[in-house]
């Protein structure tokens, strides 16, 4: 498994490294891969997305090869994209979701939070609103894209758009919720902690 951390880097940068890793790792000449990063300021939208939740007429999005809604990305943000082949993990994309939860929910426990799944919904909630957001593509069973984790981000932002499609959906961030946290430090957090909850949740081979 390689962790690589790319720093804060361009959406549309990052997405091109996305389809390089994903071609290797379908073809077998290619490991399986976690990249972190933040984005310089963008919005993006999945597939099936509604534009009608854009509510800033001034907003330019993105539209991606992933589920969910729209979203925002920007600086404080920890953006992470695992390349993972699925097709050795079990096929089950469901339960592939479901990891990306588990691996936010551990990691963020460790800062005495206490977030939640939602029933129905795909991300992560604190009772001031929701801390992350996961939105996935997969090509012949490999992962794009991911999960967004709200650490020093600027939440105003979410004004601008109904979060993940849904109307008055209050967003937080773990600075909000801890008084104070640092991106590095998280980002370092998960990545020590990926490949293990991955195992866990979605050995090889089965």
């Amino acid at each position: 498994m390689n962790i690589i951390d790319l720093g804060l880097i361009d959406f549309d940068e990052a997405c091109s490294i996305q389809e390089r890793l994903a071609a290797g790792v379908f073809a077998g000449s290619g490991e399986e891969t976690l990249l972190l990063m933040e984005h310089p300021s963008v919005f993006t939208i999945g597939s099936g997305g509604d534009e009608g939740n854009i509510l800033d007429a001034s907003v330019e999005v993105r539209r991606i090869n992933r589920g969910g809604d729209v979203t925002y990305h920007g600086p404080g943000q920890l953006v992470g994209y695992p390349v993972i082949d699925l097709a050795k993990r079990g096929c089950d994309l469901h339960r592939y979701l479901r990891f990306n939860e588990e691996l936010l929910l551990r990691a963020v426990a460790e800062y005495r939070v206490a977030a939640f799944r939602v029933p129905g919904r795909t991300g992560i909630w604190t009772c001031r609103g929701k801390l992350a957001s996961i939105g996935v593509g997969v090509r012949r069973w490999v992962t794009m894209h991911g999960f967004a984790l709200n650490v020093t981000t600027d939440l105003a932002q979410f004004t601008r758009i109904n979060p993940c499609g849904m109307a008055g959906c209050p967003v937080t961030s773990l600075e909000a919720e801890t008084g104070g946290v640092t991106l590095p430090e998280v980002k370092s957090r998960i990545g020590a902690m990926f490949e293990g909850v991955l195992d866990e949740f979605m050995p090889r081979g089965h």
